[in-house]
C-alpha cells in the first residue's frame, strides 16, 4: 500500500441498539472493520453494513473478538491458543458468509478491543491469531498496532506466510516505545479536532510524533483508525480525507 488508509470500526449496532453513524463515516473511509457478533453486532446489522460498504467501495475486513457482548469484548479473557483459533474462525466464516451473498468478500482481519490488545503484549496469542488467519486464508493481511519496532511481528507473519498492515491512531498519545497511552492516563486522547488532524498528517508524510516521555517517535504505518461515534468525530473524518487526499495529490 502506498497511501495511508483509514479504517474505522463499523457494525457495531446490535439489535433495537443503535452504535454509531455508519451511514455518515462509510463515504470517507476506505476499509470497514465489521463487528462479527462477539462484541458487538448480529446477523442483521452485519449484512446491513456488508451491504453498506459495498455501495461505497469500502473494502470489508473482519473485526473478530472475545466472546464478550456485555463487555464490548473490552475485557481479556483466558482462552487457550486454540479456543482463539476457533473464535477467529467461527467469525470470520460468518462475516465472510454474508459478504459472499452480497457480492463481496472479507479482505483482511482487524481483532477488537481485548483480544487486539493482548495480541500485542503477549506473543503467544499473537501467534494464535495468526495462526487462525493464515490457516483460514493466507491471502487475509491482519491489522495490528504499529510500535516504534515492528520487526518481531512482521519476522512472526513472514513466518506464517501473512501480510501485515501496521496500525496508527491520529487521536491517541503514544508513549516511548510506541504504544498507546493508557486511557486511565490524561491526555490519553486527544479531543481538539486539529491536533487529530495534525497528528494523522504527519504520520501519513512520516514525520515523527512526540512521545509522552518527550522522545520523537517514527510510526511506520499503513492504516489509520479513525472513528465515526458522533457528529464531530465524522467531521473530523472528513476533514482527515479531504487533507490526506491534498497531501496525495501530485
Amino acid at each position: 500500500m502506498s497511501r495511508l488508509l483509514l479504517n474505522c470500526d463499523i457494525g457495531e449496532s446490535f439489535g433495537n441498539w443503535t452504535m454509531g453513524l455508519d451511514a455518515e463515516v462509510m463515504p470517507f473511509i476506505d476499509c470497514a472493520n465489521i463487528a462479527c457478533g462477539f462484541h458487538a453486532g448480529d446477523p442483521s446489522i452485519m449484512a446491513k453494513t456488508v451491504a453498506l460498504a459495498l455501495s461505497h467501495g469500502v473494502t470489508i475486513g473482519a473485526h473478530p473478538a472475545y466472546p464478550d457482548l456485555v463487555g464490548f469484548g473490552r475485557r481479556s479473557m483466558a482462552c487457550s491458543a486454540q479456543e482463539i483459533q476457533d473464535l477467529l474462525h467461527y467469525q470470520i466464516g460468518a462475516l465472510d458468509g454474508i459478504c459472499r451473498a452480497k457480492g463481496g468478500r472479507v479482505s483482511y482481519v482487524k481483532p477488537h478491543g481485548a483480544l487486539y490488545n493482548d495480541m500485542m503484549a503477549n506473543p503467544q496469542i499473537l501467534r494464535a491469531v495468526m495462526q487462525a488467519v493464515a490457516a483460514y486464508d493466507k491471502r487475509l493481511p491482519l491489522m495490528l498496532m504499529a510500535t516504534r519496532d515492528n520487526s518481531a511481528a512482521q519476522a512472526m507473519g513472514e513466518a506464517f506466510g501473512l501480510t501485515l498492515w501496521f496500525e496508527a491512531f491520529a487521536d491517541r498519545a503514544y508513549d516511548e516505545a510506541g504504544r498507546l497511552v493508557s486511557r486511565q492516563l490524561p491526555g490519553a486522547v486527544h479531543h481538539d479536532p486539529e491536533q487529530v488532524i495534525a497528528q494523522a498528517l504527519a504520520l501519513a508524510s512520516g514525520k515523527a510524533l512526540i512521545a509522552s516521555d518527550g522522545s520523537e517517535l517514527i510510526l511506520t504505518a499503513n492504516t489509520l483508525c479513525v472513528h465515526g461515534d458522533n457528529a464531530s468525530s465524522v467531521a473530523a473524518v472528513q476533514r482527515i480525507r479531504e487533507a490526506l487526499d491534498r497531501l496525495s495529490t501530485p
